[in-house]
């Protein structure tokens, strides 16, 4: 059975533009990588766990703050590596600058018996939709879409892009 994994999809609105905030994995395996490697903040379901519950618990674990608002949800996708990504656009504001993401420990360098701890996420930036079509993960690209249809559908016109 594939892992499932829940997130937010954070949105802001800028007169008649929309910002969508995007995080940047920590670690040393990503450290280099930029284009294509950031994601919405999520991450994996307990085995209990209700998906909206824990994309909402996810989302506070990796920002360091709770998100709040109308949860939208978004079409599941399946990422190339077969994770199947359960996600909700919300309406929010969040200052990349008060990032406290929780933490995760690795053996670093590989084998060479020292473990070091990482931040899970080591940056978050608000990006307008045709960059962050460019920073986020190939498999999580749709939903950037996806919200912006639904803001059309929503407001008129919609954002501009």
């Amino acid at each position: 059975m594939a892992k499932k994994s829940a997130g937010l999809l954070l949105f802001r609105r800028r007169g008649t533009d929309v910002e969508m905030l995007l995080v940047h994995p920590g670690g040393p395996l990503w450290a280099k990588k930029d284009d294509g490697a950031w994601s919405i903040p999520k991450g994996e379901l307990d085995s209990d766990e209700e998906p909206l519950a824990a994309a909402v618990r996810e989302c506070q674990e990796e920002l360091g703050v709770p998100v709040s608002g109308e949860f939208l949800p978004l079409v599941s996708l399946k990422q190339p590596g077969g994770k199947l990504v359960l996600a909700w656009a919300v309406e929010a504001d969040f200052d990349p600058q008060r990032l406290n993401s929780n933490t995760f420990e690795m053996e670093w360098p590989p084998r060479s018996g020292k473990r070091h701890e990482f931040p899970e996420i080591d940056r978050a930036r608000w990006f307008s939709p045709d960059v962050a079509r460019q920073k986020i993960l190939k498999g999580q690209a749709p939903l950037i879409d996806e919200l912006l249809t639904l803001l059309r559908a929503d407001g008129g016109d919609g954002p501009s892009l």
